[in-house]
């Protein structure tokens, strides 16, 4: 099996540092809780794996082939941001609001049990939509990974071979950048702070998922 690994490899990380919706996703999981993070960038790599396996069964073939098809995928993502961005902002101002009820009162000392199932679920089906509904997941697997390999050896197995790479090497560049951003936290135990945070990657989201609308 001949493969050009270098090649390859520089590509992926490319990719993975060049921030997109599943780096805000993992960052600002991971920010709340390393728990979350972490889930999230599970979540992210195991749509990888979904984008990986369709290549495999030729069902990326069809979504990337059809305009239309492309599109509604384009639209549910662009929604799927959206509705992140929407929710984020609203519970930065409900937070805002009550603080301001509680203003004058010995506020509630913060939870340390760590997150709940509930939250680690939601923080893994954030990074799992976030990338399934990512069509240049699709055209990597079927456009780009398979400049990297030989076409008269086993084709199919070099590009699962890479996809494999690929997934491993994001959830440690994933679980690198929850350490990183888990230093956020002590920031973010400051009201105003986390108030600006909220929104600020609360109307990235938004912006995200209107512009990828406005190219659909």
């Amino acid at each position: 099996m001949t493969v050009d690994l270098l090649g390859f490899l520089g590509v992926v990380l490319v990719a993975y540092v060049v921030p997109g919706p599943d780096f805000l996703v993992v960052v600002r999981s991971a920010a709340e809780d390393p728990a979350k993070g972490r889930a999230a960038a599970l979540g992210a790599q195991t749509g990888l794996c979904v984008h990986m396996l369709a290549a495999a069964a030729g069902l990326s073939v069809i979504a990337t082939r059809s305009p239309l098809v492309y599109a509604g995928i384009k639209l549910m993502r662009a929604a799927y941001l959206v509705y992140l961005g929407v929710r984020a902002v609203f519970a930065a101002r409900r937070a805002a609001r009550e603080r301001r009820d509680t203003n004058g009162t010995t506020p509630e000392p913060p939870e340390t049990g760590g997150p709940g199932q509930g939250r680690l679920r939601s923080a893994f089906t954030q990074g799992l939509l976030t990338n399934v509904l990512n069509p240049k997941a699709a055209l990597f697997f079927l456009s780009v990974l398979p400049q990297f390999v030989d076409g008269d050896d086993a084709m199919t197995r070099q590009i699962l071979f890479l996809g494999v790479l690929d997934v491993v090497i994001g959830v440690a560049y994933w679980f690198a950048l929850v350490v990183v951003a888990a230093r956020l936290r002590t920031l973010l135990d400051r009201p105003r702070v986390r108030h600006r945070w909220e929104l600020t990657t609360g109307w990235l989201f938004i912006a995200i998922g209107v512009s990828v609308a406005a190219v659909a």
